[in-house]
């Protein structure tokens, strides 16, 4: 009985025809010889070409006899040529609308492609089969295309090698070739799954996608699925193919989605089992594609899912929650940043942070960086973007933030264009929101006048500037002046979070120092009407507070600023804001809630709190408005007194810039001021400073008139300057000498402080102080080595043991000890303070101290060396950021104490005085010389001898303020005393006592630093013979190289017992410099300064 088959099952068994060996072979054979054939034609086409070429060149004599005809011929064939070929290339990068028609269809082409993978590979489908006109079609396309990008390539055989090549080869002739044997096989069509590598390309062209995660993730996941489906196929083919040696008896049926599911399962090396390759050829190529897959999954398909959670994480905009504060920081966004910022913005109200920060970062946060966000993700969010884009600002609610910070990188190699980059962000902010308050970070002194020059740029709405610069060389000249003093500022500013176990009695007392910082607080109403000295006297005494300044409103002349220790004429008035030394702001409420009615009976400083009394005169008294009252008179007015006082000075022949702060003299040319070793004896520099630079022609200036500018101060007489003696490159000295040119007694040798010889020039045996700057060159070795020339310039000084047997200068470092029983030694070790850029380096200078007892760690903060005041390095600078954002006016405070200049304020008040017609030639709010000066003095040898008694701390603090007007703020202290290094084999080094207690025990070698009030004399005037008081970093003095003081010689001597630092209010210098004159000068002409110069001398 015979079975028919329906109509249907005969017509596909008709359409699907077995396709033999033969077959298959001639389909691969068509491709293999068209792209030898055509690879050998263009390779031998180039090679005739180029030796025609040059046959044409050898013979060129004989060519010039061609026609003109000819020549305008072939350049008119070539124009043409060019011309066709631009157009190609214009339409296949889609720059006209055909172009971007003909690349969406080939893409959506591409995305087609695996459908036509449903046939089964062994049989040959019939010319019935409906896919096939529809393969032909998008063959002649790709044909058509090949064609175009052929003629659009300038080196043919490059192109023919090319991958789309090769694959557009082995795909496409096989399609007319079934035209010959009317029948058509899949073959090696899954080759065209490779061209899934131009997506990417594609979408960029057609502006689908434009930024670089997006571009990133759509190559991923084009080589993804590029290689999936080119691995199928070729499992598709060989699993119902077979093994050619076996005649196909070992092959399988297998769909293609079944060959994709397998891929699959191997790439992610589940392998379930249950689909496998049976061939030969399927195992060895799942064996060598297991290997490969586990590279592509392991690295590729997390960093795509990366990529993608990111891509919605990051770029979302931030939302605005009524009723709750929120700032911006952008900028440098790295590991250290961000964790100094945290660090020191979360310590001002820890446990209270109702402040959300908004972190706005360019590029993507690393795995470090999200580890930090997540652990203080209660109040941080990263956005991806830039401060530069409007849309991006729009996107963190710039225009509801409280202040906009931005930080700076100050380990950069470029310092210019950092702060280019920071002031373009604050020029973008001020554009969208005018409003915003704005915290920067500046590295360049010179580039911080560009930021007011911004018209919505306001002081007084709390825009503020931390130039890094200005600070850091401020802090440097402070150490060259005072010993010791540069470690004493730092330390009220660093926050330490490391527990740290002391070793030693004197480490324990360091540490114990650290704790205390600056702050402010209004003082209570009480306080009204009373001196500064009683009121500082009442907080110590009461309260254990250490107030050192307050904000002075003068109603006399409008001037609102801060003066360190003033004058007993100042009388406080209601709403004071005092700046106090102490541990917390807790403890510093104690002068906000002090009563005298509730209060004065009080012994114990915690139970002094709030009162109902207190609260009712508060609520009634509100903020208090200074009128215009007998206190404003001429006689009381302390600024009508400083003006009568400086008027009657100005016969001296000090001269001074406009504003009276510095000392001025005439621009000086550099070839006079540059020293020569030969003129070491001409000279004689004692108790001088000298000052190691490092840098070149083309380093970017580090600002040297920020280091000289606090050792001119005008609170100095011009007998107690001190020499400055620069030695670095010319080249580089030069382009700073225009900055330092007006002022006096600078000196310049060109050399380098790693040569002893240069060294010895300047006299350095017989200096005050030397200090080490760090490198401004340019560094690509990476942070580690950025102070690599300080380092080795701190270990070549600190090797020279200078003999004192043949002549002892009369500074006062190397005079004798302020011991009772002095210790003398032949040799002394040269006074050195180095700058680190880099503070891990500090492990290297620790080396060099020779101590015995270092803390554990490498924190520089809490090295010996910077306990010993002898190392300094600006990186605690990032912490200012966030105290100028709760607090500006500490960061007032600080930059009064270390640059010797005037804030916006004064500036501002000079400028309205200008406008006025005033004299500009001296100051008329605070003239320079009546400042309050730094010091730091001893208990035996100056005016603290009379305070009796003086055994502890708080008596010498009580005597000092009553008695003489000076304030006491810390202590110097020697590390090694008698007993514990009774044969002087270490040398004496002494450490800072930031803030001792009140009952705190003084030995008689101690040192105090103190505010000493600018007409105070630090002297004995009854003493015939006042020795010296102090020796910094010395080998002990033998008694019989102490030279004897003459009595006639005893007030210079003396005088010089005080180390003096002037201070005032610091973020603009009004100073009189090249190219202006002022009154006195009468005609006077100078040398012309140019525009590059205006940021340093304004007015």
């Amino acid at each position: 009985m015979f079975v028919t088959k329906p109509k249907d099952e005969l017509e596909e068994s008709m359409e699907k025809l077995s396709c033999t060996t033969e077959i298959q072979a001639v389909f691969i054979l068509s491709s293999i010889v068209i792209f030898f054939c055509g690879f050998l034609i263009l390779f031998i086409s180039r090679f005739i070409g180029r030796n025609f070429k040059k046959w044409k060149k050898s013979k060129g004599i004989f060519l010039e006899f061609n026609s003109g005809n000819m020549r305008r011929k072939r350049s008119r064939s070539l124009t043409f040529q060019s011309h066709f070929r631009d157009r190609i290339e214009m339409l296949l990068s889609a720059q006209t609308l055909v172009g971007q028609v003909l690349v969406t269809f080939k893409m959506s082409i591409f995305i087609n492609c695996p459908c036509f993978f449903s046939s089964p590979v062994r049989s040959c489908s019939s010319y019935k089969d409906r896919t096939i006109p529809i393969d032909l079609t998008f063959n002649a396309f790709f044909s058509f295309y090949f064609g175009l990008r052929f003629l659009a390539a300038d080196d043919k055989v490059k192109f023919w090698l090319e991958m789309n090549s090769i694959v557009d080869i082995f795909t496409i002739p096989p399609t007319f070739i079934s035209y010959y044997l009317k029948s058509n096989w899949l073959g090696l069509r899954f080759l065209r799954a490779l061209r899934l590598l131009e997506l990417p390309q594609i979408l960029q062209i057609l502006r689908a996608i434009s930024t670089s995660n997006s571009v990133k993730f759509c190559k991923l996941l084009s080589i993804v699925l590029s290689i999936w489906f080119t691995a199928a196929g070729f499992i598709h083919l060989v699993e119902n193919s077979g093994d050619p040696w076996l005649q196909g008896r070992n092959s399988q049926t297998i769909s293609f989605f079944e060959s994709i599911y397998l891929i699959m399962a191997t790439m992610s090396t589940v392998g379930f089992g249950d689909v496998v390759p049976k061939t030969y050829l399927g195992r060895i190529f799942i064996i060598v594609f297991t290997l490969g897959s586990l590279v592509l999954f392991a690295n590729y398909v997390p960093e795509m899912v990366e990529l993608l959670a990111n891509e919605r994480k990051y770029t979302s905009s931030y939302e605005v929650v009524k009723g709750k504060k929120f700032i911006v920081v952008c900028g440098n966004i790295t590991v250290d940043s961000v964790m100094a910022f945290l660090r020191n913005f979360l310590r001002h109200k820890a446990g209270e942070i109702n402040t959300e920060i908004v972190f706005l970062g360019e590029v993507s946060p690393s795995l470090e960086l999200e580890t930090i966000f997540k652990h203080h993700m209660a109040y941080t969010t990263f956005i991806s973007g830039s401060a530069l884009k409007w849309e991006d600002l729009r996107r963190v609610a710039v225009d509801s933030a409280e202040a906009c910070l931005i930080i700076a990188n100050p380990l950069c190699s470029d310092s210019h264009a950092e702060d280019s980059s920071n002031i373009m962000r604050v020029l973008s902010i001020k554009n969208y929101y005018p409003n915003t308050r704005i915290i920067i970070q500046i590295l360049q002194s010179h580039n911080k006048a560009f930021l007011p020059k911004i018209p919505s740029w306001n002081w007084n709405a709390g825009d503020n500037i931390i130039c890094f610069a200005e600070l850091k060389l401020g802090f440097i000249a402070q150490g060259c002046l005072v010993p010791g003093l540069c470690t004493f500022l730092t330390s009220l500013f660093v926050e330490q979070n490391k527990k740290i176990c002391p070793h030693e009695p004197w480490q324990q007392l360091f540490c114990n120092g650290l704790k205390n910082k600056i702050l402010t607080q209004r003082l209570s109403n009480d306080f009204a009407g009373m001196t500064f000295p009683d009121a500082c006297q009442l907080c110590f005494t009461k309260m254990h507070l250490m107030l050192i300044a307050i904000e002075y409103k003068s109603a006399c002349h409008g001037y609102c600023g801060l003066i360190l220790n003033p004058p007993a004429q100042v009388k406080l008035r209601k709403n004071t804001l005092g700046f106090f030394i102490a541990e917390s702001a807790k403890d510093v409420k104690r002068a906000f809630f002090y009563c005298a009615i509730c209060h004065s009976d009080v012994q114990t400083p915690e139970l002094i709190e709030k009162c109902d009394c207190k609260s009712k005169a508060r609520r009634a008294t509100g903020k208090c408005i200074v009128s215009q009252s007998p206190e404003c008179s001429q006689a009381n007015c302390p600024f009508s007194t400083f003006r009568t006082f400086f008027c009657e000075m100005e016969e001296e022949s000090d001269r001074l810039d406009s504003s009276g702060m510095f000392h001025w003299c005439r621009a000086t040319p550099l070839n006079k001021m540059i020293l020569k070793r030969t003129d070491k004896a001409k000279y004689e520099f004692r108790d001088h400073i000298v000052a190691c630079i490092f840098g070149d022609a083309h380093s970017t200036l580090m600002g040297l008139r920020n280091f000289v500018m606090p050792l001119r101060a005008s609170n100095y007489t011009r007998q107690e300057l001190k020499d400055i003696v620069f030695i670095g490159s010319l080249d580089y000295l030069q382009r700073e000498w225009r900055f330092i040119r007006n002022f006096p007694q600078i000196y310049i040798l060109p050399g380098s402080a790693l040569y002893s010889v240069d060294l010895h020039a300047v006299n350095i045996e017989e200096c005050s102080m030397c200090a080490v700057f760090s490198s401004s060159c340019k560094s690509p070795s990476g942070p580690t080595l950025v102070d690599t020339e300080p380092i080795m310039a701190t270990l070549n000084i600190g090797y020279l043991r200078i003999s004192c047997s043949a002549r002892t200068p009369s500074g006062p470092q190397f005079a004798q000890c302020f011991s009772s029983n002095p210790r003398k030694s032949k040799y002394r070790r040269i006074p050195i303070l180095t700058e680190l850029k880099n503070p891990s380096n500090i492990h290297f200078i620790e080396q060099l101290s020779g101590m015995e007892w270092n803390f554990s760690g490498t924190n520089l903060h809490l090295s010996t060396s910077f306990a010993t005041g002898t190392v300094f390095s600006g990186s605690f600078l990032d912490s200012l950021l966030a105290t100028a954002f709760y607090n500006y006016h500490v960061v007032e405070l600080l930059q009064m104490l270390v640059t010797g200049g005037m804030n916006f304020q004064l500036e501002q008040h000079l400028d309205k005085e200008k406008l006025l017609g005033l004299n500009t030639s001296y100051s008329t709010i605070l003239p320079g010389k009546m400042r309050c000066k730094l010091g730091l003095l001893s208990l035996n040898q100056t005016v603290l001898s009379d305070i009796e008694p003086r055994k502890t701390f708080g008596q010498i603090f009580c005597g000092s303020l009553n008695n003489l007007g000076i304030l006491c703020l810390g202590l110097y202290r020697m590390i090694d005393e008698e007993e514990r290094n009774p044969e002087h084999k270490r040398e004496v080094r002494w450490f800072v006592i930031t803030r001792p207690e009140n009952e705190f025990s003084l030995l008689p070698s101690d040192l105090v630093f103190c505010a000493i009030p600018f007409s105070t004399s630090c002297y004995k005037k009854d003493s015939k013979a006042s020795a010296p008081y102090e020796i910094i970093n010395i080998m002990p003095l033998k008694k019989e190289t102490v030279p004897d003081v003459s009595p006639d010689q005893t007030p210079l001597v003396a005088q010089q017992a005080i180390l003096t630092l002037g201070s005032k209010h610091s973020s603009h210098h009004h100073c009189t410099y090249p190219g202006e004159t002022v009154e006195e000068n009468g005609k006077e002409s100078m040398e012309e300064t140019t525009v590059e110069d205006a940021y340093a001398f304004h007015h």
